[in-house]
């Protein structure tokens, strides 16, 4: 019986822990970073949507219009293209 106690508790605290809400949030942001995605949501007025990934020296940021293609210039990433329409899967196969 005190098995089986012991088994019910296992299992109801193994599923709260998976039921709780995970956040991807950082714990530190540069202000850019802030100010960008401030203003990607509209001031929070606007759910945003997003896939980004990182290829060598190039950026990839995924949004409902297309994929916006940064480059690494030592500094920083600059924009180099916007390719409407397009997914993030087609858009690293073509830089690769």
């Amino acid at each position: 019986m005190r098995n089986k106690t012991v088994v019910v508790w296992l299992l109801i605290a193994i599923m709260s822990i998976a039921a709780a809400p995970r956040h991807s949030a950082p714990d530190a942001l540069s202000h850019n970073t802030a100010m960008f995605l401030a203003t990607l949501s509209g001031d929070g007025h606007t759910r945003v949507t997003f896939k980004a990934s990182a290829l060598g020296t190039h950026f990839f940021f995924e949004e409902p219009a297309g994929v916006t293609v940064y480059f690494f210039d030592g500094n920083g990433y600059r924009k180099q293209t916007f390719m409407k329409g397009a997914t993030l899967s087609a858009a690293i196969k073509r830089f690769r």
